[in-house]
């Protein structure tokens, strides 16, 4: 549901309404009584949160390059690495 902003015509006074977009507008003060005007408002943006959107929910991770390309190939290969070779 969407906040929505109004001011009053009377005091002034201006304060935030959640309502349904199906809900009739308000007409009255709640502090005064007095009329009220629905501003136009930028409304509510989308907000991600996490650690990450794209990156880290949704984007295909890359097969891991043949060859030399694992950091511990010199060494004997990296923890994991199907090439390990065994010390034993």
């Amino acid at each position: 549901m969407p906040t929505y902003d109004y001011q009053c015509d009377k005091c002034g006074d201006r304060f935030e309404q959640f309502q349904k977009m199906t809900d009739e507008l308000l007409k009255s003060c709640p502090k005064c009584g007095g009329t009220v005007q629905r501003l136009i408002g930028s409304g509510g943006g989308i907000i991600f949160k996490g650690s990450g959107f794209y990156a880290t929910d949704y984007k295909k991770k890359s097969p891991p390059a043949s060859g030399d390309s694992c950091p511990g190939s010199k060494e004997g290969g990296c923890k994991g690495c199907p090439k390990k070779k065994d010390s034993a």
